[in-house]
Parts: structure tokens; C-alpha cells; sequence
């Protein structure tokens, strides 16, 4: 190639990458940029496969005010390990988990034929997130995950999960009125959207993967955990191997702790 040749291939992609930042979506710290932004992210959610229904989903969201506040206010895993089993209700997710694996034992004995992970481990994380489907949440997905891509505390790790919220609405899994937790997790394990996407199984088959179904919702997460490194038959407290994949599903410390010890209590250890 001349020297006049990749001068001119240079300015190209200069010129280029400058049209692709001057029109990438810029952030914000409240919600008056949120309605620029989302013509901006548009775009960008088009060029990463985004379909109409998403499109339209996204055109939708309204700035999720509730879920901003949330954010700046996350106390509880500042707690000590004891405070937070106490506040998050250990004892019962333990007693109705051990009742649980009992009336379903066929169920989480597949689950662990399939994936390797025992059913104390998806028991406490079904416990943990949403009481066993008590309550899966009363915010708007994807107008939640959305107003996260667009703020710009956490925008980068947010963005990924917006896109795919909006290409879980595409394939029907969601719609923008589907209701999940303040951060836009979504069915009974609450789900980031992104991760929903990843490692979504339709358990039933019935041809949709749905995460307020139950066996589609405890199927995924034990696919996550797998995926995550989880070795059949490996122990998973504190430094043994399997922990490592539960630090996958949450980053919190105390959290994690949590999970591996009602998980052994409702094993029966």
C-alpha cells in the first residue's frame, strides 16, 4: 500500500470512528437528558441487533425515578453477615426450603443430573431473591435497566443489560410493561437482563424462556452457575471450588456467605 493509500485509510477510519462518537448516547446525572439519550441509544441498540418490538420498548421507557433513588440508597450489604441473614429472613427460606426440596425432589434431582448444582444452592437463591415468587418486583424492567444504561454512575456495566432487555422483548420474553426489581432484574431468581439473554433456558419447552416460570427460572440460573464454572460434586463454602461461581451470582460478600450456608442447611449439612 502507498504512503498516500494508507493515509487516506487512516482518515477514513478517523473519520469514522468521530461519526460514531458524535453520535453515541452520553449520560446523565437526572432526567433531563433521558429523552436525547434514547434516540442516541437507539441507534446503538440497531447496530447491536435490536429488532422493532425492542425499538419500540425502548421509545416507551420513562426515567425510572423510584430506581435511581434505590441505587443511591443500598444499605444492606454494608451489614454484618449475621445482620443481614437476620434482616433477609434466613431461617424461614431455610425451613420452606427444606420443605420445598421435599415436595419437589424429582425436580431439583434433574436439575442437578443436568448442571451439577444441588438444590440447597438454587432453593437459597430463589429464597433470597423474591421469597420463593412472593414478590418478583414492582418496577418496569426496561424502563429501569434503561434509566442505569443512561446514569451515569454505572452506565458502562448497565448498557449490555438494556440491550438485552430490549432483545428479550423481541423474542417475547418480556414485554415494557413486564415488572421486575428497582435494578431490572427480572423473574423469580431476578435476572440482569443481559444475563437472562446469556444463560435463559426454556425448561418446560414449551419454546419461550420465561423467568417468572419457575422451572425456566430455576433452570437458567443453575445453567449461569455452571457456565460460571460450577464442578459437579465439589463443595461451594468459602474456599472451596464452587464458591466461586455463587461470587459470579452477586458481588456482595455478605450475600454470598448467605447463600452457602442456608444452601448447606437446606442440603442438610
Amino acid at each position: 500500500m502507498t504512503r498516500l493509500a494508507t493515509a487516506l485509510a487512516l482518515l477514513g477510519s478517523l473519520t469514522i470512528f468521530s461519526a460514531q462518537s458524535a453520535n453515541a448516547a452520553s449520560c446523565g446525572n437526572n432526567s433531563a437528558g433521558f429523552e436525547a439519550w434514547k434516540a442516541a441509544f437507539a441507534g446503538e441498540a440497531q447496530r447491536a441487533g435490536v429488532g422493532q418490538r425492542g425499538l419500540q420498548a425502548l421509545a416507551a421507557t420513562r426515567y425510572a425515578s423510584r430506581t435511581i433513588a434505590a441505587d443511591r440508597n443500598q444499605k444492606s450489604f454494608g451489614y454484618t453477615l449475621e445482620k443481614f441473614m437476620q434482616v433477609r429472613g434466613s431461617s424461614t427460606i431455610i425451613s420452606q426450603g427444606r420443605q420445598r426440596k421435599a415436595r419437589n425432589a424429582a425436580f431439583y434431582d434433574a436439575l442437578e443430573r443436568s448442571y451439577g448444582v444441588p438444590a440447597g444452592v438454587l432453593i437459597a437463591i430463589h429464597g433470597m431473591e423474591t421469597g420463593f415468587g412472593g414478590f418478583m418486583g414492582d418496577a418496569e424492567v426496561v424502563s429501569a435497566i434503561t434509566t442505569l444504561a443512561y446514569d451515569c454512575r454505572r452506565s458502562a456495566f448497565f448498557v449490555p443489560h438494556a440491550i438485552g432487555a430490549l432483545k428479550l422483548v423481541d423474542m417475547g420474553s418480556i414485554t415494557g410493561q413486564t415488572k421486575g426489581a428497582m435494578h431490572g432484574e427480572l423473574g423469580h431468581t431476578q435476572f440482569l437482563p443481559g444475563n437472562a439473554l446469556a444463560y435463559g433456558v426454556d425448561a418446560d419447552r414449551n419454546g419461550r424462556v420465561d423467568f417468572y416460570n419457575q422451572a425456566d427460572a430455576l433452570a437458567s440460573t443453575a445453567n449461569f452457575l455452571r457456565q460460571k464454572g460450577w464442578r459437579p460434586g465439589l463443595g461451594y463454602q468459602p474456599g472451596e471450588p464452587n464458591f466461586q461461581a455463587i461470587q459470579a451470582w452477586n458481588a456482595a460478600g455478605v450475600y454470598q456467605k448467605a447463600i452457602a450456608i442456608m444452601a448447606a442447611r437446606i442440603d442438610g449439612g
